[in-house]
């Protein structure tokens, strides 16, 4: 998260957004599994020598986790921007480093510094893909980033032990632990300056402290191995600040995929994510609460031209999952993949009626 701008916070299912979950309606959703492409960064370590000092008798782990920070805070930087601050993981010994696209905002130069570094170094953006939260910025000068290690995150599990490593509030280097809480979570983040909202799919929720500043940082195991990008925290039902141990990461699979296709190409050309093929905005009712998703125009060719549907449709569900507004419509579509053929319900002329839509892809950068 960036110091200087609000914190992003995910809205909690009974406060600002509906989040699906596998067994109804929940604060997480099962989203798409996007499968890793070719990348620059190095390869999934099977053993890791520096393993945590073992726990003394009675204690319930190790006593220590220092030789996993020596071995990931090399790989973390602090990210500098005309608009504040963030972190970033190294990918490669070319200088490429993934972060949060709300970390990159509108900026195309940047300052990056490790810990312990004497002096921060320029650098310029690769590419960013709001949709997904993440950017690629590149190091000018990459001598002595140390790229880290990846691990695969879809064996993480609940109870796992990980470790947050960032720059919370500009404090270079810092470490937090906690466990993972829940995987496959569906979070949308608020729009905040350079930023959109965006709906994040497969997220790792994590109890490990994420403040202003963490994201774009390292979510780490206990083996060293980076499974997840640090994204936002998840706001107090009361309205006040951050809602204690609730934070949310993307998954280091997807992290790679979509940054080795920006290394790639400067975009991305797969987006792993389903999309209804449509332009839609959120239908108010009588009494100005929002009551549906409304289709302003469908795209030729695409799902929802195909099975029917008009301008002027309200959407009001989508595989029985309720579409208050264009926020739990994104949630429901981040359940679904590429492909998958849902039910859609919407209201026309008074009417309801259900249809089937084939879902398209949501377009790259």
């Amino acid at each position: 998260m960036t110091t200087t701008q609000r914190v992003r916070r995910a809205g909690l299912a009974t406060v600002a957004a509906l989040v699906i979950g596998g067994g109804g309606f929940a604060v997480g959703a099962a989203a798409a599994e996007p499968s890793a492409s070719g990348t620059p960064v190095a390869a999934t370590a099977t053993q890791n020598p520096a393993a945590p000092r073992p726990a003394t008798p009675g204690s319930p782990g190790p006593a220590s986790y220092a030789s996993v920070v020596r071995q990931v805070l090399p790989s973390v930087v602090l990210i500098r921007t005309e608009n504040g601050l963030g972190s970033g993981v190294v990918l490669d010994r070319s200088g490429n480093i993934v972060t949060n696209a709300h970390v990159a905002g509108n900026a195309t130069k940047f300052q990056v510094q490790v810990a312990g570094d004497t002096a921060p170094r320029s650098a310029r953006l690769v590419g960013s893909y709001p949709p997904d939260d993440l950017a690629v910025i590149r190091a000018d000068d990459p001598s002595g980033l140390q790229p880290a290690t990846f691990g695969d995150s879809d064996k993480v599990q609940a109870g796992d032990v990980v470790l947050a490593i960032g720059n919370p509030l500009g404090l270079s280097g810092s470490v937090t632990q906690g466990i993972i809480s829940a995987t496959d979570r569906a979070v949308t983040e608020p729009a905040t300056d350079g930023s959109p909202a965006a709906t994040l799919p497969g997220a790792i929720q994590t109890s490990a402290p994420i403040n202003p500043g963490n994201s774009g940082g390292a979510l780490v195991s206990t083996s060293g191995q980076v499974v997840g990008i640090p994204t936002l925290a998840a706001g107090s039902p009361q309205g006040g600040g951050q809602a204690q141990g609730i934070g949310f990461a993307i998954p280091s699979n997807l992290a790679r995929d979509i940054a080795a296709q920006i290394i790639d190409t400067g975009h991305v050309t797969n987006s792993h994510r389903a999309a209804i093929g449509a332009e839609v905005a959120t239908v108010l009712g009588p009494d100005g609460t929002a009551g549906g998703v409304g289709v302003v125009a469908v795209t030729s060719g695409e799902g929802a031209e195909r099975a029917g549907l008009r301008a002027g449709d309200v959407i009001t569900a989508v595989a029985g999952a309720q579409t208050t507004d264009t926020t739990a419509l994104s949630q429901a579509l981040a359940a679904a993949k590429p492909g998958d053929t849902v039910t859609v319900t919407v209201s026309r002329d008074g009417q309801e009626r259900n249809v089937q839509v084939t879902l398209g892809e949501l377009p790259g950068s």
